[in-house]
């Protein structure tokens, strides 16, 4: 039996005051790998026989993970550059760790970085970067766009800071909560976050904050998508590196590893979600989630885990999986500081997660559990490290979208056009520039249970303000769906 271990870590959060001396993403992932290495104590990037590269955004390359191979002068006989989201640094070490399993690999390393603070500083200040030139195209485009249906991307809710609200409001409904109570919780869970990114060097904002400085809306934390402010929304403006090396137990052995340097992978699931958020069963609850996270709870000890990782784009998504895995409100969520505080490299960061976990676990028999999402509350992936060798092999078979179909069931109905009275299921609200509202967008219901969308304009004032009542919530709330001039459905409660 091949047993998989995780042996070296690296991280670079990079700061230049000159932009032109700034590192772009692939030097931020070799100096993560040089940095793995450093921490592994010996030189075994040349024997790595499999180079793994999350997906990158913040600058386009020709051939990404082959100008990594060069950076690290490295020829590994196989080195693939992956598809993205936020889940995804979990499926590749996962995948990474059962080739190892199979005997197809005996070390590997997984690399990601993004340089979107200097690109953007430097877009801003008209300013050339000394960086490779860029491709015209990207490689596995990371497009939002074709992952919408056409009702969604006309109502202009084809970005993760209007989807995410979605569940947010019908979430809160769904758990008795006012919408106040529930932003009270969202508030205290991420100054969780941003405690624990204060004690971490490579986090990329490092000053806690309150509860009510998170809450309170201010120029400078202005509302993103009501409910969220800037302050409960990841922060890809960061210059970040990250690099895991997994190699064969037996490897391990023969490079006289430590045992307290080793962590061990006990197992995984993943499902997703129909990738159109309109498809879905409803925005209260999550079946891929559920099933994922069900599954990972049967890893944990009878006290439970010692240590997580909840993925952190917007608070629903953490606050729906503390309530699957039956944590209480005092839950500590995270090992590495969250997408907000720590920084929010786009796809990488459960990267720093794994090795924020794996610094945690490092010389325990703790274990811990790492759960990422992508996309629009789409695809999830749970891994359970433990700082102790585990006794059963990895399950080869992890994928569990079979038992999330059966939870989700019969999906409803979606149409384009609909008349009469439309049941509200859920909704965001859009700022405009001046702080104040520069539309609502409204999931409804019509009397046959179909499912539509439709906007609420910026001159309802009286609906608008019901939606963004602090001590009620709208959801359930019926009135009459119109077409517009421009064929789109508009929704009134006034």
């Amino acid at each position: 039996m091949i047993r998989p271990v995780l042996v070296a870590i690296g991280e670079i959060c990079d700061r230049p005051v000159d932009l032109t001396q700034g590192l772009d993403p692939i030097g931020l992932m070799a100096a993560a790998a040089r940095r793995a290495e450093e921490d592994l104590g010996q030189p075994v990037l040349a024997r790595v026989d499999a180079l793994e590269v999350v997906h990158q955004i913040s600058w386009r390359y020709e051939d990404t993970a082959r100008r990594l191979c060069e950076r690290l002068g490295v020829s590994p006989p196989r080195a693939v550059y992956h598809p993205g989201g936020g889940d995804s640094p979990l499926h590749i070490l996962h995948e990474a760790a059962l080739r190892i399993a199979r005997g197809e690999s005996r070390i590997a390393l997984i690399c990601g970085g993004e340089a979107q603070n200097t690109a953007k500083k430097a877009r801003a200040e008209g300013l050339e970067l000394p960086w490779p030139r860029r491709a015209r195209l990207m490689e596995h485009p990371w497009d939002v766009e074709h992952k919408i249906g056409a009702m969604g991307r006309a109502h202009g809710l084809a970005q993760p800071t209007y989807i995410y609200p979605l569940y947010e409001n019908a979430t809160l409904h769904a758990w008795g909560q006012t919408p106040s109570q529930a932003q009270a919780e969202s508030a205290e869970l991420w100054a969780r976050y941003a405690q624990v990114a204060a004690t971490n060097p490579f986090a990329w904002q490092r000053k806690p904050k309150s509860a009510d400085e998170i809450a309170t809306v201010a120029p400078s934390n202005p509302l993103i998508a009501w409910p969220y402010p800037r302050l409960m929304v990841a922060n890809p403006t960061v210059n970040q590196g990250a690099a895991v090396i997994v190699m064969a137990e037996a490897l391990a052995d023969e490079l006289a590893i430590p045992h307290a340097r080793r962590v061990h992978l006990a197992g995984g699931a993943a499902a997703r979600e129909p990738d159109d958020y309109l498809h879905r069963n409803g925005y209260t609850s999550c079946p891929a989630q559920q099933v994922v996270l069900d599954a990972a709870r049967a890893f944990a000890p009878e006290t439970g885990f010692d240590a997580l990782e909840l993925y952190s784009c917007f608070p629903c998504v953490p606050k729906m999986a503390r309530r699957q895995l039956g944590l209480g409100t005092d839950v500590e969520p995270t090992v590495t500081g969250g997408l907000t505080f720590f920084g929010g490299p786009f796809n990488d960061y459960m990267l720093h997660a794994a090795c924020a976990m794996i610094r945690r676990l490092r010389g325990t028999s703790q274990t811990g559990l790492l759960y990422g999402q992508g996309d629009f509350v789409t695809k999830h992936h749970a891994l359970i490290f433990s700082g102790a060798p585990c006794a059963a092999p990895l399950d080869q078979d992890y994928r569990l979208d079979d038992a999330a179909d059966a939870v989700r069931g019969t999906l409803p109905s979606v149409v384009e056009q609909a008349q009469g009275l439309g049941q509200l299921e859920t909704f965001t609200i859009l700022p405009d520039r001046q702080g104040g509202f520069a539309r609502g967008v409204a999931v409804l219901r019509t009397a046959e249970g179909a499912r539509t969308m439709a906007r609420v304009v910026p001159d309802d004032r009286v609906t608008l303000a019901m939606l963004s009542d602090p001590l009620r919530s709208p959801i359930g709330s019926r009135g009459p769906m119109t077409t517009a001039a421009d064929g789109l459905l508009e929704w009134t409660l006034a």
